[in-house]
């Protein structure tokens, strides 16, 4: 099956564990929602799949379509249809986001592979379009002097021009406000489809108001605690935390 599946997981952190034996699975097509406190273990879950030399597994697997995504270096993960998008983006000072696009995008070719620039640019024009976004903000360098929500709109745009196979937005919606918001869900939405797996992590139920999930999972203390449809993050929203810890028999979710 054609999915980023995570079994049994346990990440570390100096000394500390983390995550306590998380099992996930995210097909391609779906979203899923990773919901959960502050200090529950929803970032370095991002972080173990970025590569991040600080944090390290100690029991489990990650496949990607199969693959042991835990042998390959962070590069490879993203040539071989990763996505990442983290809470707090990089500048880049005197790089232009279409330059950058292009650079990562020449990176997947094979070796000697050239990206004619007509092409290129026919491709960025369509994804903009798509994601209702004006052409200059092309020209701009990355992330440099960005407020919040065009931080998130520059990686929804690289998103959409990787066209990967699994992205992980980790706190996507962290810092905007309302109206950034829906612009960011509407790129999210405008790039569902059935060769796209969505790992959604995030604090608040607010997102999953623009951007419905198939699944929705609760984390809890390093472990998954309860997993549901929708309605999952909303009875989390009104009852909170504790009720979804304390009062948890479900299984990890397959």
């Amino acid at each position: 099956m054609k999915e980023l599946s995570i079994e049994k997981l346990h990440i570390t952190v100096g000394d500390q564990e983390i995550v306590r034996g998380l099992t996930l699975h995210v097909p391609r097509g779906e979203v899923h929602a990773l919901m959960g406190p502050n200090g529950s273990g929803k970032s370095t879950l991002a972080k173990v799949l970025a590569g991040h030399p600080d944090y390290h597994v100690t029991a489990g697997k990650i496949l990607m379509d199969g693959e042991d995504l835990l042998e390959l270096e962070s590069d490879e993960r993203a040539r071989r249809g990763l996505f990442l998008a983290f809470q707090y983006p990089s500048e880049i000072p005197g790089v232009t986001i279409a330059n950058f696009l292009r650079a990562a995008l020449q990176s997947r070719l094979p070796e000697g592979g050239e990206l004619e620039a007509t092409d290129y640019y026919a491709k960025l024009y369509e994804k903009m379009e798509l994601l209702g976004m004006d052409r200059s903000f092309t020209s701009r360098a990355v992330n440099e002097g960005f407020s919040g929500g065009e931080k998130k709109r520059a990686e929804i745009l690289q998103m959409a021009m990787l066209e990967p196979k699994y992205a992980v937005l980790d706190e996507t919606d962290s810092g905007l406000d309302i109206d950034a918001l829906k612009t960011v869900a509407h790129g999210v939405n405008s790039l569902r489809g059935p060769d796209l797996g969505i790992l959604l992590i995030t604090h608040y139920q607010r997102l999953l108001n623009y951007i419905v999930p198939d699944h929705v999972h609760v984390m809890v203390a390093g472990r998954i605690v309860r997993s549901g449809r929708k309605e999952l993050a909303l009875e989390l929203e009104e009852r909170g935390y504790d009720w979804a810890r304390d009062g948890a028999t479900e299984p990890a979710y397959r």
